[in-house]
């Protein structure tokens, strides 16, 4: 999706699943931050000042910021929801019109479940 993601993660008892998506999110901002600091593409200052200007008046941004400080984390109690929750992450680019099947959206995990190979190492369900 082109403004938000959808993951299913879990954790043992000596990770917290919100320290993961805390590190997630840090390594994410700053690789996609460099990378937009340093490539060349037309609209590199446009983005940057978007993120500039969500980080403007916060103390703890240096610079940048990328991320919302939310999300909208759910436990999975179960095989029926962790399916549906699946199911809905697979379906979610097709209902934006995006693509026609689920397998088709390059950054979703629907074409490891086709007998193919996505561009993410994931453990199927």
């Amino acid at each position: 999706m082109s403004n938000h993601l959808h993951l299913i993660a879990s954790s043992d008892e000596n990770n917290r699943i919100s320290d993961i998506i805390r590190d997630f999110k840090k390594y994410t901002a700053k690789k996609i931050i460099h990378e937009m600091e340093t490539i060349n593409e037309s609209r590199k200052d446009w983005v940057l000042s978007k993120f500039e200007f969500a980080g403007k008046h916060l103390k703890r941004i240096s610079k940048y910021k990328f991320w919302k400080d939310d999300n909208h984390a759910i436990t999975l109690d179960g095989t029926t929801m962790l399916l549906q929750k699946l199911e809905y992450i697979h379906q979610n680019p097709v209902k934006a019109d995006i693509v026609d099947e689920p397998q088709y959206y390059k950054y979703s995990s629907a074409i490891d479940y086709c007998d193919g190979k996505g561009l993410v190492q994931m453990a199927k369900i």
